[in-house]
């Protein structure tokens, strides 16, 4: 039997409300598929930090790699300064585990009310690509003259080559095998005759970030030669936003780097019906990934069970579909589905169930 050694981060807030449902399902599907997970709880977060002043050891880190995959509820404290839990955790596990794609699925599903007017779910269904390892996130500047009139502050958008294909070449892969047997739908009866099977939009801002951005397009461009399937497309972070609201079926996938993916993959969550169904994935090809829920903390909802966990059980589907077992991604998928159908909203404390309930009907629908 195939066993499967997952990291799991309940974290703070309503993290372990929402990972206790995912692993719920997650259980109801390894039996169905004779598979074993084997999941190892990990303290890291918010709470741990206040009572051992620990937030995540380079030894801790190095033990995460032994794992086939991380599963993260959230992290986040009011009590705790902004920047340390962030610094500290989230981003020492993307900078230091190479997670270099930020992989976002963006779908509008069956009942799930989206504040798009007249938008269906065949119009919001595509993916985004944000590279999760550079640029200003990496928090290289500096002050000078700080705390006098004549203060300035500067942060840099570093980005190497190396960083750029990487992600670019795992987006343009990621649609080709996401495609093989199902040709995106935007396509006209032309392209589909011509051999294409799907559409990749780079992000940016090239008229602005003439350097960082001159370099991204010469490597989308040079990569893109090499998948000839793929339609190629560019539009400007500020024309993605309108997009995303006035025809969002015209994408299909969206490669951009790491402060654009930050910000256009919040507004896409939004067109989807909310944070409480977005999940996502924090991806290294060669080694440990990492998924995560994308709604954070939420602590003034914490234990009062009526936090939706779709996220959670779509991101564990995510999961699944990572380590290959692709039959059970789509069950866990399909279970999540099913539940949405009898769901009265999204929305926290009007779902029509409790956070329980809703782990247990997905579980149900599995077996």
């Amino acid at each position: 039997m195939k066993n499967y050694n997952i990291a799991v981060i309940p974290g703070d807030g309503i993290g372990p409300e929402v990972i206790r449902e995912g692993l719920k399902v997650l259980d109801a599907v390894s039996q169905k598929y004779s598979f074993k997970i084997t999941a190892t709880p990990k303290p890291f977060g918010g709470a741990h930090y206040l009572k051992t002043g620990e937030v995540l050891s380079n030894e801790s880190l190095n033990e995460l790699r032994k794992y086939d995959a991380i599963y993260l509820g959230g992290v986040g404290h009011p009590d705790v300064k902004p920047g340390i839990l962030e610094r500290g955790i989230l981003l020492k596990l993307r900078f230091d585990l190479e997670l270099y794609v930020n992989l976002r699925p963006v779908k509008l599903y069956d009942n799930v009310n989206t504040p798009l007017k007249d938008k269906k779910p065949e119009d919001i269904d595509y993916v985004v690509f944000r590279e999760n390892t550079g640029g200003l996130y990496t928090g290289v500047g500096e002050f000078k003259n700080k705390g006098t009139k004549d203060e300035t502050a500067n942060q840099h958008m570093l980005y190497s080559y190396k960083q750029v294909e990487r992600c670019v070449r795992y987006a343009f892969e990621y649609l080709q095998k996401k495609h093989k047997d199902n040709p995106w739908r935007g396509l006209t009866d032309e392209q589909k005759k011509k051999g294409c099977v799907g559409k990749l939009t780079l992000c940016g801002k090239t008229n602005v970030l003439t350097y960082v951005f001159d370099l991204w397009e010469r490597v989308f461009n040079q990569v893109a030669k090499e998948f000839p399937s793929i339609l190629t497309d560019y539009v400007h972070v500020d024309a993605i936003c309108i997009y995303m609201i006035e025809d969002p079926k015209r994408f299909d996938g969206i490669v951009t780097e790491n402060m654009f993916g930050d910000i256009i993959t919040d507004l896409a969550a939004t067109t989807q019906g909310g944070m409480g169904v977005a999940p996502s994935g924090n991806i290294n090809p060669n080694g440990v990934s990492m998924f995560e829920p994308v709604h954070g903390t939420a602590p003034a909802f914490a234990g009062k069970n009526v936090i939706n966990p779709v996220a959670a059980i779509l991101t564990a589907s995510m999961m699944l579909n990572h380590l290959g077992e692709t039959k059970a991604a789509k069950d866990v998928e399909e279970a999540a589905k099913a539940v949405i159908k009898k769901m009265k909203s999204m929305l926290v404390g009007q779902m029509g169930y409790t956070t329980t309930e809703i782990g247990d009907m997905a579980a149900a629908n599995i077996k």
